[in-house]
């Protein structure tokens, strides 16, 4: 019942589901940067992931090709190096010029996928949204500016072969794979510069409530969503992220918005509704109509 209560829920609501989740943890994440270094902080939320998933999915190891291991490990890699990349160059630079700079990504990926003009129009929509949230106050260093980059071009590598994973491993046990990979990756760094800090039992639990929603919820939705849509929509509803931190700036951290800033999220939002609603079209029209129902069948 509960499978076939998940397979009638739009993949789209999957996306908005972990886009609100992974942003209520970086709300809280970001008190964390006054005890914990950003390399910390990630590996919290890899490792919770990591062993979370793997007590929940147990995957099975037998029966993978190498090509298999190497998608999941690749996959492990972007989602490490896309997290540790967008909390160093947060560290560096303004958070909202640090994922503009960030969503050319996924822009990237909507871009190079996309076969009508309207879906041109969706990702100018969505471009112009980011960038208008992306002016403001604060320096930048190209440092700040480079990790950046390098998360934008892990994310993208995260939505190609995130959709690759989960078409190769069954249920989430794929995700299980690269969360232990990405840990392992980013333990030595997170340990060396999180110190004693990371044997402080408050810091744990709070480590713990961070990677339940930034990595374990959002990236299970996420991997159920990419079962069922293009990674190039995804790409495009991806452009919520900015409205979604709006929200939650403002009811967990008081952040206010400008007039101007409330624009751009308004085109963003604009921009994922206009791809949902052009794809679940295209999808209805390629489905054609439904069959005439059997006569010998009640």
């Amino acid at each position: 019942m509960l499978r076939n209560a998940g397979a009638s829920i739009p993949p789209s609501w999957y996306v908005v589901a972990g886009i609100l989740s992974i942003q209520a943890g970086a709300g809280i994440a970001k008190n964390l940067f006054a005890v914990l270094p950003p390399s910390a902080v990630v590996w919290l939320r890899l490792l919770t992931s990591a062993v979370v998933l793997m007590a929940l999915v147990r995957p099975r190891l037998r029966g993978h090709t190498r090509a298999d291991w190497l998608v999941a490990i690749g996959f492990g890699v972007c989602l490490a190096t896309m997290n540790f990349s967008l909390y160093q160059a947060i560290a560096r630079i303004p958070l909202g010029i640090a994922v503009t700079i960030e969503f050319l990504g996924p822009l990237a990926v909507a871009v190079a996928g996309s076969r009508r003009r309207v879906d041109l129009l969706w990702v100018g929509l969505a471009a112009l949204g980011v960038v208008l949230l992306g002016y403001g106050d604060g320096h930048v260093t190209l440092a700040g500016v480079a990790f950046a980059l390098l998360a934008g071009a892990a994310w993208a590598g995260y939505i190609l072969l995130g959709a690759a994973t989960g078409r190769r491993f069954p249920g989430t046990s794929g995700l299980a794979i690269a969360s232990v990979a990405g840990a392992v990756l980013v333990a030595p760094a997170g340990i060396a510069e999180g110190g004693a800090a990371l044997l402080d039992p408050r810091l744990v639990v709070i480590g713990l409530l961070v990677g339940l929603l930034s990595s374990v919820i959002p990236y299970t939705l996420e991997m159920h969503a990419l079962r069922r849509m293009p990674p190039r929509v995804f790409s495009i509803l991806m452009s919520l992220e900015p409205a979604a931190a709006a929200l939650i700036g403002l009811l967990l951290l008081g952040e206010i918005l400008t007039i101007g800033q409330w624009a751009a999220v308004a085109c963003v939002v604009a921009a994922s509704l206009g791809a949902t609603r052009t794809e679940r079209t295209r999808a209805a029209r390629e489905a054609g109509p439904p069959p005439a129902p059997d006569p010998g069948e009640r």
